[in-house]
């Protein structure tokens, strides 16, 4: 297995939330286990219909999301289902990247988790345009 295929958790932050559209389509029944988590040093832009996150090193700056853990059985399924919804290349062009990051859990725990990323056009685009989410939170815009 590669290093960009390891059974992380995901760290979700728009429509792959617990109660949204495309949680229901590729997580809804494949889950172990959905906590509470923030990406620190990142920042939440609004995108049509659903957010990009862009690295941000802004002091206080976050986004607030889920962590994800997987079954198992599910997940290449589910990384693979992920890998197409977000439309992630293994050439590092597509509209996001996946990106091996560091998450905080509600109590307060650092935890390695796949994040996916605004890809190279999508992040020159906004930081020339930005379209913040001051909140950092999808679920408050």
């Amino acid at each position: 297995m590669s290093a960009s295929e390891e059974p992380l958790p995901f760290f979700v932050y728009g429509t792959l939330r617990s109660g949204n559209r495309n949680h229901a389509v590729h997580l809804a029944g494949r889950c172990a286990d959905i906590r509470p988590a923030a990406l620190d040093g990142a920042a939440l832009h609004e995108g049509p219909g659903f957010p990009y996150a862009v690295p941000d090193a802004t002091p206080g700056r976050r986004i607030v999301g889920e962590l994800i853990t997987v079954r198992p059985g599910a997940y290449a399924g589910a990384l693979a289902d992920l890998d197409l919804l977000e439309e992630c290349r293994t050439d590092g062009t597509g509209l996001y990247v996946r990106r091996r990051m560091a998450v905080r859990t509600a109590p307060g725990e650092l935890r390695d988790a796949w994040v996916y990323l605004a890809g190279p056009a999508v992040e020159l685009r906004l930081r020339e345009r930005p379209a913040l989410i001051e909140s950092g939170d999808w679920a408050e815009r």
